[in-house]
């Protein structure tokens, strides 16, 4: 009986090797169709306890708390979206402004790499012949371009799809009551439970903090003067969602931009360098853990591999949700008997994960769990 067990076990984990190697050619194949559906989810997960408490407080009908979120959400996209477009125009316009300061830094790097240098020319123009910035550029503009065009299409279906998921949601749960009976219905709701609970804590945590981090960058750069605050402060509110690598890019490109404009005044660089620093160490590393506790569970190992695996996936949007996605992996393998080894080795202290096992399901392990309830 044994020796058939564990016959029965190399065939599923066999089976489910392949089975995950075609998951991640069919989400990268498609990833246009299924990036805009998982960004959905991951958003009516957030938004469905506020619509819950909209409907069951305030009296609001379900379907007009879910329209009246995604009226909401998408006033303030189209409201960042503005503030973002007239800076970045800011910008343009008053690229002469920082012409002497970048020349003077292209002038300094020639000089100590024997570089070519025209001192007739523009610091592009210098740059042209050196890096082909010509080429780049073009490409750049067309992504913009095209990426704009994109962005416009892809938030349409996102908010058409969020919306119907949204007032589906208070319908789920009946349906997996009539859809799965048993064992396999306790496991469901379970399942769907713990995923909705993790993602909602998890991506509300990393909101606050995210928006904590940029309004602190914003005001900052705004006291020492720094040009187009806003733009500082949006980089380090999104590059936040991204662990480590996303705070070490909002923090380079800071102070970069710092250091073209403030040199030779080096107290402001340092003030912007050390506010970059001490905001994402404080925040990211001190007030982050604590109140997140150990209730992901995950291994940074596992991060920063989750994090190479979904941008490679789904490139930047990969790379914001591969936290979510991975802790979701966790769950399911959380609760599932075959797939308790794969929880062990996601999670951070084989301990932790075991503890959090039995307690989801009432001191019994996943296959053991009673029928029914969340």
């Amino acid at each position: 009986m044994t020796d058939n067990n564990s016959y029965t076990r190399k065939i599923f984990y066999l089976l489910l090797f392949f089975a995950v190697l075609a998951a991640g050619f069919l989400c990268k194949t498609l990833a246009s169709v299924i990036l805009p559906v998982v960004i959905a989810m991951m958003l009516s997960f957030v938004f469905m306890p506020v619509v819950q408490k909209m409907n069951s407080r305030l009296h609001i009908p379900w379907v007009i708390s879910s329209i009246l979120i995604t009226v909401l959400i998408l006033i303030i996209v189209l409201a960042i979206s503005s503030l973002l477009i007239t800076s970045l125009s800011s910008i343009l316009s008053q690229y002469s402004k920082y012409e002497s300061k970048l020349m003077s830094i292209y002038r300094y790097f020639a000089d100590v790499l024997d570089l070519e240098l025209n001192e007739e020319k523009t610091f592009f123009e210098n740059m042209w012949g050196f890096l082909k910035v010509r080429e780049y550029v073009q490409k750049a503009a067309i992504l913009l371009s095209s990426g704009i065009v994109s962005f416009g299409k892809s938030l349409f279906m996102i908010l058409l799809l969020f919306t119907f998921l949204l007032i589906e949601m208070r319908l789920t749960k009946r349906k997996i009551n009539h859809a799965f009976v048993g064992k396999t219905k306790g496991k469901v709701l379970r399942i769907s439970g713990q995923t909705i609970s993790e993602v909602v804590r998890f991506l509300s945590i990393k909101f606050f903090i995210s928006l904590a981090t940029g309004l602190i960058v914003f005001l900052g750069t705004l006291v020492i003067g720094l040009d187009f605050p806003i733009v500082w402060g949006f980089i380090a509110f999104v590059m936040n969602f991204i662990p480590t690598f996303g705070s070490i890019f909002s923090s380079i490109i800071t102070s970069l931009f710092a250091v073209i404009q403030f040199a030779p005044q080096f107290y402001r660089i340092i003030f912007v360098i050390l506010l970059m620093i001490l905001v994402n160490m404080i925040l990211g590393n001190i007030v982050e853990p604590k109140v997140e506790g150990k209730h992901l569970g995950l291994s940074p190992f596992v991060i920063l591999v989750s994090l190479t695996l979904w941008g490679w996936i789904w490139g930047f949007l990969g790379m914001i949700l591969a936290v979510p996605m991975t802790v979701i992996i966790k769950i399911i393998c959380e609760n599932i008997s075959y797939l308790n080894v794969f929880a062990i080795l996601l999670g951070n202290d084989p301990i932790d994960t075991k503890n959090e096992v039995l307690k989801f399901n009432g001191g019994k392990q996943p296959e053991e769990a009673k029928d029914g309830g969340e």
